[in-house]
């Protein structure tokens, strides 16, 4: 799984925060990396003297998935980090939901037949 970073002209430390970003994607989707070819994170500082607010920091992430559509979350947040990690976290959540449905469709469509002889149970007459 190979991950991209991408930042704005205002971020500093590009390379630093490259590896801290890479640690959480890694940590938020490993168990999805059979379905995983790239993740693309952006990060922007959106802080301007005009207007200041708590959550001037995002972090856009893009899984893309082997033969699926890719999965983007968004996170706002006060500063770099709370914003990468919750963008993880968000991340992490959606692919659960989105390749937990998959496979529940996938044991649906094997049918009931099949789990009692999975699990060992004697096949009813």
């Amino acid at each position: 799984m190979q991950v991209q970073v991408e930042t704005d002209n205002h971020i500093e430390n590009r390379e630093e925060l490259a590896r801290y970003v890479e640690s959480v994607v890694v940590d938020s989707v490993d168990r999805f990396a059979d379905h995983i070819t790239s993740v693309q994170v952006h990060l922007h500082d959106d802080t301007s003297p005009e207007k200041k607010s708590d959550d001037d920091f995002r972090c856009l992430m893009e899984a893309r998935l082997t033969k699926l559509k890719p999965v983007a979350v968004n996170e706002h947040a006060g500063n770099l980090h709370q914003a990468i990690n919750g963008a993880g976290d968000k991340l992490q959540r959606a692919l659960d939901s989105l390749i937990g449905k998959l496979e529940d469709r996938q044991r649906r469509a094997v049918g009931p037949g099949h789990l009692s002889a999975d699990i060992g149970l004697p096949p009813t007459a």
